[in-house]
């Protein structure tokens, strides 16, 4: 007898090792084969979901009789600043997935980040969103890449047959990632039907934008919204006009646009980068606008631009966590040298003109022991903008809830004064807070302890609908009385209207 357990034992650990070293996962177009991560997570990396001829909408990906390794990150999507890490189409279309669970029956909330980068470069391919840790705590996490930039948003609709298709192909490639994912949740052990989308920047402006197509209603849940509350300005006028200039720039018509196929990237990158600012001029770094090679509101695929301030009125059931960094782009450049009070005026006087004493006193009323770096380093649009708009979904009758953070937390190793900038959310959120690139070094207890409890707060959203975090007062649903926000730091707490007065001046500023 005890020879017979012992032989069924070593079978058991057998199948278990195969099952260690190599994870096979059933998808709809064939094996994949991935690897086990710390903690029994699988991990497929690679996976391709699409596919699609230039500009033309992506359609799934043909099938495979073999298993397909999946094992490290694929390519980078073609994009003008890469580092040798894009190639054109093989890297378009790749998806990474982490999970506690194969095709095992569970219903696990399904998380997809959709990375940043404006709309013209970044990738899914990074460590701070390495999604393990958010499995652990129970999502199946999936993380995309798609086409940017000229490749995919050059309006070619203008030209008519296929060519129309041709709008915001870029937008539409996450849309057939969303359709690949809800058919493949079961094999990743998902639940289909509760599927959060979220990102970060250019991600969330993405996820905003989704929140506008009306080919992306029922594939996902709800959203989360980081740092993307900017407003893009690109009419249906200016994209076909740009579209125009392009072709025509390339030596091309429309009795032989196929040609367009096989012009070789770098002129294709070059051309349209001269008609952008033939048409648009210089874009500023910073700036709360966006033009170019963007999402392009044209009554069909795209209802309208985002943020302006609100969304579709076909989002109205989703709920949305949104929020900002106290610092964003406007990073603690002052601590580099002694700020002193005559040098802060004339900044001051700079930016707000008359309004530059006006502007301190409201800034004084929202942060009473800011200091002069606080103030001249606070984020003076991102976070106005998600207000903005957070005040018009919540003011919707019977819209899902809008729930609004405000990430305050400094790490204590920040020596470069960085602050609480632009993109600091995206290691905490994923729970992968030791990244020194993000000021933030291995054994710091305090960054994990906040990412821990923002990580949680992302999971139990995606879970239910429902932010909540052990060590985390209750998440009051924002509405325009009161203006309920989040404050993430060492200490979560919620606050209450406070920086009403300075938000209200930056908003009148913007128009």
């Amino acid at each position: 007898m005890k020879h017979s357990l012992l032989f069924v034992s070593l079978i058991a650990l057998a199948a278990c090792t195969e099952q260690a070293v190599e994870p096979i996962a059933q998808i709809s177009s064939g094996r994949i084969q991935g690897v086990v991560e710390e903690g029994g997570i699988f991990t497929f990396k690679g996976v391709p979901y699409a596919e699609a001829e230039r500009f033309q909408p992506s359609h799934p990906v043909e099938a495979w009789d073999t298993v397909r390794l999946c094992l490290e990150y694929g390519p980078w999507a073609r994009q003008a600043e890469n580092e040798g890490k894009s190639e054109e189409f093989t890297g378009d279309f790749l998806a990474n997935v982490w999970t506690s669970g194969l095709n095992d029956g569970g219903k696990r909330p399904i998380m997809m980040w959709i990375h940043g980068g404006g709309f013209s470069f970044g990738s899914a391919n990074a460590d701070p969103t390495d999604g393990a840790a958010l499995a652990r705590k129970g999502a199946v996490v999936v993380s995309i890449n798609h086409r940017l930039d000229v490749m995919g948003f050059l309006d070619l609709s203008a030209f008519g047959g296929k060519w129309e298709q041709s709008v915001n192909v870029g937008m539409r490639d996450i849309i057939q990632a969303l359709e690949w994912t809800k058919l493949n949740a079961a094999a990743f052990g998902g639940d289909p039907d509760n599927i959060t989308i979220f990102g970060e920047s250019g991600g969330g402006g993405k996820v905003g934008t989704l929140l506008c197509m009306p080919e992306a209603k029922g594939l996902f849940q709800k959203a989360i919204i980081q740092s993307g509350a900017k407003i893009n300005i690109t009419t249906k006028e200016i994209s076909r006009q740009l579209g125009i200039n392009v072709v025509e720039g390339l030596g091309l018509s429309a009795e032989n646009l196929d040609e367009i196929n096989s012009i070789p990237y770098d002129s294709l990158l070059a051309v349209s980068r001269r008609c952008q600012a033939e048409i648009l001029g210089p874009r500023t770094p910073g700036s709360i606008k966006m033009w170019g090679f963007v999402p392009t509101a044209d009554d069909e695929t795209l209802l309208q631009q985002p943020y302006t301030p609100g969304f579709a009125s076909l989002a109205d059931d989703i709920p949305i966590m949104i929020g900002t960094t106290f610092n964003e782009l406007e990073q603690k450049f002052y601590t580099d040298s002694p700020l002193n009070r005559t040098k802060a005026d004339e900044i001051l006087q700079r930016r707000y003109g008359d309004d530059a004493q006006a502007f301190e006193a409201a800034f004084l009323e929202a942060y009473p022991e800011g200091s002069l770096a606080d103030m001249l380093g606070t984020d003076s649009n991102i976070r106005t903008l998600t207000l903005a708009t957070a005040d018009d979904q919540s003011s919707k009758a019977g819209a899902a809830p809008v729930y609004v953070y405000l990430l305050t937390w400094v790490s204590d190793f920040d020596e470069g004064g960085s602050g609480a900038y632009h993109s600091l959310d995206i290691p905490l959120c994923f729970n992968n807070p030791y990244d020194e690139r993000y000021q933030v070094k291995a054994g710091d207890p305090k960054a994990a302890l906040v990412a821990d409890r923002m990580s949680d707060l992302w999971f139990s959203f995606a879970r239910d609908g429902k932010p909540v975090a052990e060590g985390v007062p209750t998440w009051e649903p924002y509405n325009k009385e009161t203006r309920p926000t989040l404050i993430i730091d060492n200490e979560y707490v919620m606050k209450y209207n406070f920086d009403q007065k300075m938000q209200q001046m930056l908003y009148e500023r913007l128009k």
